[in-house]
This record gives structure tokens, C-alpha cells and sequence, in this order.
């Protein structure tokens, strides 16, 4: 059984080796989340170092799977800290190791990272993902509403360019 926590910059150190070796896993298994193939171990643990840093100055909220202390997957909130922005927040890096997918996980940490954002009284969350991806078809059926597509967004590990989907949820 999984569970699920929000994590402080505190907490989430210990397992900064573990969520290099998620984010290694997902790059390397196609997932497109910032980083090319190959990411090395230094430059996925430099992400996450800063990253906690972010999450210590309270600009980032931290969620991540767990099953028998092996983190399973990981999502991000980074809450917009302009004055007229205070409502809302991006959904980013939603992560499941490959040897976790499809039991449920990443549902489970959208619907965590919701009820976060709601905490703080954010009620806009706004994300984008790589269009024709598994993403793409989990945050249709989360509820996300589709707002647009951005043509050239990205490169792909074989040096494409992609197409990226904009989606936003009131919460």
C-alpha cells in the first residue's frame, strides 16, 4: 500500500537519493520533465537540492509516494507568489517509478497535491504536458480543462520538437 505526504525541505533531504533515482527513471523511460537522456545521478540530485530549496523558502510544496520506504512517485506545486496570483499554483514533475505505474499512483498524488493547494486557498492549479502522452489522457480524466496547445514547445530525446497541452482545474 502506498501512502502518501507532503514534505518539508527537512524531511524530503534523506530521500534526496531516491527521488534522483525516480527522476532518472523517468526521464530515461520517456517521460518529458525538463531533462534529456541520459540525466545523470549529479545533475537529477542538483534538481532536487534546489528544488528542497524552494520548498524551504515556502515557494514549492512537495509531495511524494512512499511503499515500505521506498519512494514510489512525486509530484510538485509551485505556488505563484505575486500579489495577484496568491489563488493559484502549477502542478509540476508528476512522477511514478516505472516499477509502480498503473496501480493508481499518480491519481493518488494529483488528488494529494489538490487538497494541499486547496489548503493554502489556492483554487486555480495550472499545468502542461506532452500532447499524445499518458499525462495528457490522466489529466483529462481528472478533471483538468484543456486551455491550449503550444506547437514547438520541446525537445524530445531524439531531438524533435513537441507539442506541448496547456490544462488548468478550479479547485
Amino acid at each position: 500500500m502506498h501512502r502518501i505526504e507532503r514534505l518539508s525541505e527537512e524531511q524530503a533531504r534523506p530521500l534526496v537519493p531516491q527521488l534522483a533515482a525516480l527522476l532518472q527513471d523517468s526521464v530515461h523511460n520517456g517521460s518529458s520533465v525538463g531533462f534529456l537522456p541520459p540525466v545523470t545521478f549529479e545533475t537529477a540530485e542538483a534538481y532536487w537540492l534546489e528544488t528542497l530549496c524552494e520548498v524551504g523558502r515556502g515557494q514549492r510544496m512537495l509531495l511524494v509516494s512512499s511503499e515500505a520506504g521506498a519512494v514510489t512517485g512525486a509530484v510538485q506545486l509551485a505556488l505563484a507568489t505575486k500579489q495577484n496570483g496568491l489563488h493559484r499554483a502549477e502542478v509540476q514533475k508528476l512522477l511514478v517509478h516505472t516499477g509502480f505505474r498503473n496501480r493508481g499512483i499518480a491519481r493518488a498524488l494529483l488528488a494529494a497535491a489538490e487538497e494541499a493547494a486547496r489548503a493554502e486557498g489556492r483554487t486555480l492549479l495550472v499545468l502542461d504536458t506532452e500532447q499524445g502522452s499518458v499525462a495528457e489522457r490522466l489529466y483529462e480524466k481528472c478533471g483538468y480543462t484543456r486551455s491550449g496547445v503550444i506547437p514547438q514547445f520541446a525537445l524530445n530525446a531524439e531531438g524533435s520538437l513537441i507539442t506541448t497541452v496547456v490544462f488548468y482545474k478550479l479547485i
